[in-house]
């Protein structure tokens, strides 16, 4: 049997985050680029624990992994409370990466899709 890596979300690397981020999706209408923001309400990688700082997001899955350094954090009262990360996809060929990435993510953690 072959083993499939599940799709992941990481800020530090080997460290999986848990939250399941609210996703919004927007792409050119030649379909030539898109944006990906990624929202996450108390991550795990906020809570301090781990020694590291976060570097990026990286999205990992079968395929390889998608790789992020647009990553900023969201203070109230001087606290870490959120995560928004920005993937930007150049080409057509990084937008279908990314949705199938998605898929999978999508798929392992109960994640819907509604067009706005």
């Amino acid at each position: 049997m072959i083993e499939r890596l599940m799709a992941k979300i990481q800020f530090i690397k080997g460290i999986d985050e848990e939250v399941v981020p609210d996703v919004r999706l927007t792409r050119s209408r030649d379909g030539s680029n898109g944006t990906a923001t990624f929202y996450f309400d108390n991550p795990k990688a906020l809570n301090g624990n781990y020694g590291e700082e976060i570097t990026g997001i990286y999205l990992m899955d079968e395929e390889g992994e998608l790789v992020s350094r647009e990553v900023k954090g969201k203070f109230v009262n001087g606290q870490p409370t959120a995560l928004e990360a920005i993937v930007i996809m150049k080409s057509q060929e990084e937008w279908d990466r990314f949705m199938r990435f998605m898929e999978r993510y999508a798929e392992e953690n109960g994640l819907g899709f509604s067009k706005s």
